[in-house]
């Protein structure tokens, strides 16, 4: 790999950081000027992020992430109660994790929509109180922390894991290969 410049990530996620750092990819947090409309489209909001930062010569990620459950937008809950409610609409059920992935520089734009499948087991509500009771569920879209005790709500996974956990790797790797060959370690 050569020294390939860092990428700016249009995001504080903790969980992008984490992956980033995961796939050894170079990268610097710049907070997006951005507001997100509730319940929009997360590829338009992967852009806005992305758009709303100045990168200069270093390419700029812009990430957002929705569950759609037989058509209801879930974002995050709003509190413990909220949280609750999302839990028990998606256990026993299969929902889709969409992101949005934005990777911008001087004159070009690469975007994507990634979908994983998550099929949650039947919990009780003794499950779902032991795990909201651990405060996993706080700042995470559909209320579950896959990469943490929230696996044990999943029953099954189909696509990215990584989309899951909070950004779509498979899709960022392939457009870094494509746009950048060997300077970030892909392609």
């Amino acid at each position: 790999m050569t020294d390939a410049a860092p990428i700016l990530l249009a995001s504080t996620s903790p969980q992008r950081r984490a992956i980033l750092t995961q796939l050894q990819i170079p990268f610097d947090v710049v907070a997006p000027d951005f507001e997100e409309a509730p319940g929009g489209d997360p590829v338009e909001h992967a852009v806005g992020k992305a758009r709303s930062v100045n990168g200069g010569e270093r390419p700029v990620l812009g990430v957002d992430t929705v569950v759609l459950c037989h058509g209801e937008v879930i974002g995050k809950p709003d509190d413990l109660a909220d949280a609750e409610r999302m839990l028990a609409k998606l256990q026993g059920r299969t929902h889709e994790v969409v992101s949005g992935l934005c990777l911008r520089g001087e004159g070009w734009e690469e975007v994507r929509r990634e979908t994983t499948t998550v099929t949650f087991r039947p919990a009780s509500a003794r499950d779902i109180a032991r795990y909201l009771a651990i405060g996993e569920w706080a700042g995470r879209a559909g209320g579950d922390a896959i990469q943490g005790l929230g696996a044990a709500l999943v029953e099954r996974i189909d696509g990215d894991y990584l989309n899951v956990v909070g950004l779509p790797a498979a899709a960022l790797v392939e457009v870094l290969a494509a746009r950048f060959p060997g300077m970030y370690g892909f392609g």
